[in-house]
Parts: C-alpha cells; sequence; structure tokens
C-alpha cells in the first residue's frame, strides 16, 4: 500500500463508503512528509511529476520571516521551536512545519526599525547625559519625525526585541532557501 492523494479510499459525508472503481495510479502517488530539522542547510533535489524537479528541504537555519503590522520582510536565523499544536514531539526534535511557532534572531528587524523609526529597540532608555552615536541629515530627521505618529509597538514584542529572540509562526514552504 502507497501513499495515496485520492478520493476512493475516503468516506462520503454521510459517512457511507465509496465503491472502488479502480486500482490505484501513478499520478495519485504521494510522498513521505520531509520533516524539516532546524541545523546547518541541507536540501535535495526531487524528480517529480512531468520530470520536473521540485527542492526538498531536510534542514534549514535561516528563513524569510516578515513583520505583518509594518508590511517588511527580512531573512534572518532559526533558533529553536518552542511550540507545536499537532505533535509535542515535533518541538523536542525541533522539526519544522506549517504552523509551528519558532523563536527567530531579532536583529534583522531591530535594525531595521532603528532605520525607519530613529529608534532602538532592546536597548535600555538613554541617560540624560550621554549622546547617540548616529548623526542623521535633517530630510532624514524629518521623515522620522513624519513616521512616529503611525508608530505603534506592543509592550509584548518590545519586551522580546530586549531578549534578541522574537517569537513567530513558521510556514515551512514559505521560506526561501
Amino acid at each position: 500500500m502507497g501513499i495515496s492523494r485520492d478520493k476512493t479510499h475516503k468516506r462520503r459525508l454521510t459517512g457511507g463508503k465509496r465503491p472502488y472503481y479502480r486500482k490505484k495510479r501513478k499520478f495519485c502517488m504521494g510522498r513521505q512528509p520531509t520533516l524539516t530539522k532546524l541545523g546547518s542547510k541541507i536540501v535535495r533535489p526531487v524528480r517529480v511529476r512531468g520530470g520536473n524537479i521540485k527542492q526538498r528541504a531536510l534542514r534549514l537555519e535561516t528563513g524569510n520571516f516578515s513583520w505583518g503590522s509594518e508590511a517588511i520582510a527580512r531573512k534572518t536565523r532559526l533558533i529553536a521551536v518552542t511550540y507545536n499544536a499537532s505533535n509535542n514531539e515535533l518541538v523536542r526534535t525541533n522539526t519544522l512545519v506549517k504552523g509551528a511557532i519558532v523563536y527567530i534572531d531579532a536583529n534583522p528587524f531591530k535594525a531595521w526599525y532603528n532605520q525607519h523609526y530613529g529608534i532602538e529597540l532592546g536597548k535600555k532608555k538613554h541617560k540624560e547625559g550621554e549622546e547617540e552615536g548616529t548623526k542623521r541629515s535633517a530630510s532624514v530627521l524629518k521623515k522620522i519625525e513624519a513616521r512616529e505618529s503611525s508608530r505603534s509597538l506592543e509592550r509584548q514584542i518590545e519586551d522580546q526585541f530586549m531578549t534578541g529572540r522574537v517569537r513567530h509562526t513558521s510556514r515551512e514552504w514559505n521560506q526561501r532557501c
């Protein structure tokens, strides 16, 4: 018995069984799940129907993650899998699947936030006598002041930036290597 993607082995909505009207076909064939792990990048080509090639990620260490409210995406390092609604075994083995909650490195998002809003996330407040290290032109300062009105950051996210890691949801096939 191979893995099949057809409907002949499924039951009807009423609960009744469907009759078999043919054998399993090659075009209905499925494969074992990849169960991508965290680690140094290993991607293997897989030949699929029509002679095409798909890339199968066996291990990944980076991914492309988006910050939805700020409408940006950055390539960043994956640190650990923290939660998976379907199975705790996938958390223990650091397996990346769709919907898993992962910790990612916050540095690319911190750098963008500093450049866009002029505020360094993850640092304690400056004392009164200290100066800031970067000098900005008048036009850049004007842009930053204009953006200040639309800026909003939840306290929980700010706390995560303090630790240097951010919790994010994972979708395995959206991670461009």
